[in-house]
């Protein structure tokens, strides 16, 4: 299913990110620490494969991907709208 990011949200963490997201990515959140722990999880694997992804929060109206501090988030948006856009 493709997702939508309807907006970008700071949080304390600079090195998180907010994504709200339509329509909602499942009634159970889930929350994933490395790319191992979301095996099974086509949303949170494709996550995962975006280079400096190191947590992933999936919850039922936004998902919160977290960074490694040398990493950008210009360039990680844009890979978070592409997987969430192409999203299977």
């Amino acid at each position: 299913m493709a997702y939508r990011v309807t907006k970008f949200e700071s949080t304390p963490n600079p090195n998180a990110l907010k994504c709200l997201v339509e329509p909602s990515p499942g009634p159970t959140p889930r929350s994933y620490f490395d790319a191992a722990s979301a095996a099974g999880d086509p949303l949170g694997e494709a996550l995962f494969a975006i280079d400096g992804v190191t947590n992933v929060l999936i919850h039922t109206a936004f998902i919160t991907v977290c960074k490694r501090p040398d990493r950008a988030w210009g360039a990680m948006k844009k890979a978070i709208e592409r997987v969430l856009r192409d999203a299977a």
